[in-house]
């Protein structure tokens, strides 16, 4: 007969277990051993402090895949806030991706590379990088994963939405290194932003600028990596959430994107509600701009973008 108190032990290494599993999620690394490119070929370990990551030692995404019967074949990759000087992986990444799912989208948060890891050659190429070439990584792994290389979106959160305007804007592909992904697509089908960067021209957010750029800084570049200034008639249709009171990122720079996608009969929607300030998040948002993840998915349904669960 098992006493009681090896049977409670016995209980308590099983939910253990259980609840380690449950929290284990596939990283998949972005690029193969000894080709990443703008490395000074140093080793990093992973820098985390109160669940934010301040140096990547291993770029790569943390993949949220469907459940199968719930998969609508499309995909988002996440791109986390943290003024380029962090990643708050879980509250703007994790959080978004099990919201996503739940949508029928599959999900990849991204883990960049800083702008001021000691690694870098180039500060603001390696951001861009990772982000380029998770976009070609998710494509080329489409059909294992089940999703429509076509209808892959890119979400992001304050610099989390600058690294996701640029390379939805941007024409030089920085993610080259001579293998069978070159040759993919790095631009995303669709854009959803929550409270963005996006000028590095204007004071709407000096500290991205700063960071993004380093050393490097420079009104060309700046010019740049403005990304109301890079819009096209090939950017894709975008959906943008901001707090009129966000007094860490300015509603201007959505209004500016927004403008700038009119202009080139890119189709867009732009939702400016009255509080929130830099802090809009998936739940406990104040008032009206709780209403913003059933707007998103409203305007991903209209637009085509959350499609059917094939059978």
């Amino acid at each position: 007969m098992f006493k009681p108190q090896f049977l409670l032990s016995l209980f308590f290494l099983f939910a253990l277990h259980i609840s380690t599993n449950l929290n284990a999620q596939e990283y998949i690394p972005l690029w193969p051993e000894g080709k990443m490119p703008n490395s000074q070929g140093l080793t990093l370990e992973r820098v985390e402090a109160r669940e934010r990551v301040t140096q990547v030692d291993v770029p790569g995404m943390y993949v949220f895949l469907t459940a199968r019967d719930a998969n609508t074949r499309g995909a988002v990759l996440i791109c986390p806030s943290g003024g380029y000087q962090k990643l708050t992986y879980k509250t703007s990444g994790i959080q978004i991706a099990k919201w996503l799912n739940t949508l029928g989208f599959n999900a990849f948060v991204l883990m960049y590379r800083l702008p001021n890891s000691p690694d870098l050659r180039v500060s603001y190429e390696g951001p861009v990088q990772d982000a380029q070439r998770a976009m070609k990584l998710i494509r080329a792994n489409a059909p294992e994963w089940g999703i429509d290389a076509n209808n892959v979106g890119v979400y992001g959160s304050s610099a989390g939405g600058h690294l996701a305007t640029t390379i939805s804007t941007i024409q030089d592909d920085f993610s080259n290194i001579g293998d069978s992904l070159d040759q993919r697509n790095f631009r995303p089908d669709f854009q959803i932003l929550v409270s963005p960067v996006v000028s590095l021209v204007s004071d709407y957010h000096k500290g991205s600028r700063n960071t993004f750029l380093g050393r490097n800084d420079s009104e060309v570049l700046a010019e740049r990596f403005s990304n109301e200034l890079n819009v096209t008639d090939e950017t894709p249709p975008c959906f943008m959430v901001h707090a009129d009171n966000d007094h860490g990122v300015s509603s201007m720079n959505s209004v500016r994107y927004y403008t700038a996608l009119k202009a080139h009969g890119v189709p867009a929607s732009l939702h400016i509600f009255p509080f929130g300030g830099h802090s809009i998040g998936i739940r406990n948002n104040p008032g009206s701009t709780r209403q913003w993840p059933q707007l998103c998915e409203a305007w991903l349904k209209e637009m085509g973008f959350l499609k059917p669960i094939d059978k």
